[in-house]
């Protein structure tokens, strides 16, 4: 089994702590609410949102993907950082045993830069191609940009 491992950032005109809250610690009831079409709900199956829970995350009748398991591995609320691993999903990975990513929001002027590192665990003799791993990473660019739009609409969200 190979480790492919991507990363990327992203700036944001919010506050890290706003979008740390918006996008980890309250995902379940924030993300729901902003991209109904696109993310039915968000569930605590196992625990309460610390290091241990598993989350379910049910997307809409017009995503390619009914759900998805994550299960938190680290949570550091004081320096805005999250590492989870998707431990289940409705589709079938044939290249992909499990992800794993980390996430850390950095304050950068009045807003902030959201660090991402994301590791596919390939499965033994298959390839991941770079262009697979940046169709997942444009779903999540654009919920993100969702997300902040949505921050900076509503002021006192997340505050």
């Amino acid at each position: 089994m190979g480790v492919v491992t991507y990363s990327m950032e992203i700036t944001s005109a919010v506050a890290p702590s706003r979008m740390f809250k918006a996008l980890v610690l309250d995902s379940h009831n924030i993300l729901p609410k902003i991209v109904p079409e696109g993310i039915k709900s968000v569930e605590f199956i196992e625990g309460d949102g610390g290091v241990g829970s598993i989350k379910k995350t049910n997307f809409g009748e017009s995503s390619h993907i009914k759900y998805t398991k994550h299960k938190i591995e680290a949570l550091d609320v004081g320096s805005f950082y999250c590492k989870y691993t998707m431990i289940e999903s409705d589709i079938k990975f044939d290249k992909i045993d499990f992800v794993t990513e980390e996430v850390k929001f950095v304050a950068a002027g009045n807003g902030c830069v959201c660090k991402m590192t994301s590791e596919y665990h390939v499965k033994e003799g298959c390839e991941l191609k770079e262009e697979d791993i940046k169709k997942g990473k444009d779903r999540a660019m654009g919920l993100y940009k969702a997300v902040e739009e949505y921050l900076v609409a509503n002021a006192d969200v997340c505050a």
